[in-house]
């Protein structure tokens, strides 16, 4: 798992047993997966007494590095030996390693369907339909005589379908007949690559 430097630091700061003794480790893995799966943000959610005698700067940069090394593991769906080779690099002891991977496989499921609600990816258009019209009048002027399309694009994500509707002049079709163009032109060299 590739991990930002910043992260890194904050998660060999949890193999310091001075600082994280097992009974704060487990309370702030407790901690970051709970804040991680709350419906709100909760400003006390590091007030924990076992937490209490460590640093709150090197509390919050842990437990920053915490969440976003378990948001990268649900991810990428990391199993034991990923998990255990990316924080063995970390300098985890085999205790720690086993502690974090059973609190992970304990909420794995739940922070799945978590991210899976907020979506991977962009609903997929499965349909176009488009109608020209014209404005005829309107209130300030008698004659407009200007003409628009009505673009409905049908849409699906995850087995729910939408249609985004929207109008646009002559002008502004052309413009984004141009722009998708290029995008397929582009989409077309970097898969000959």
């Amino acid at each position: 798992m590739e991990l930002s430097e910043s992260v890194q630091r904050g998660l060999q700061s949890l193999t310091d047993s001075s600082a994280f003794d097992q009974s704060s480790f487990q309370v702030l893995l407790d901690v970051s997966y709970r804040s991680l799966l709350s419906s709100r943000a909760d400003p006390g959610v590091l007030d924990q007494p076992e937490l209490k005698q460590i640093d709150q700067i090197l509390l919050k940069q842990t437990h920053t590095a915490a969440t976003t090394f378990i948001l990268e593991a649900v991810k990428q769906n990391a199993d034991k030996s990923t998990i255990s080779s990316c924080l063995e690099e970390l300098t985890f002891s085999a205790e720690r390693i086993e502690i974090f991977y059973s609190t992970h496989q304990k909420h794995k499921k739940e922070l799945e369907r978590l991210l899976a609600s907020i979506g991977r990816c962009p609903p997929q258009v499965t349909d176009v339909s488009w109608r020209l019209q014209y404005h005829m009048k309107n209130a300030q002027v008698d004659k407009v005589n200007e003409p628009f399309y009505s673009i409905s694009l049908n849409t699906e994500n995850e087995g729910s379908s939408e249609d985004i509707n929207f109008t646009c002049t002559m002008e502004q079709l052309q413009d984004l007949v141009g722009k998708l163009k290029d995008a397929a032109k582009s989409v077309e060299k970097a898969s000959q690559m």
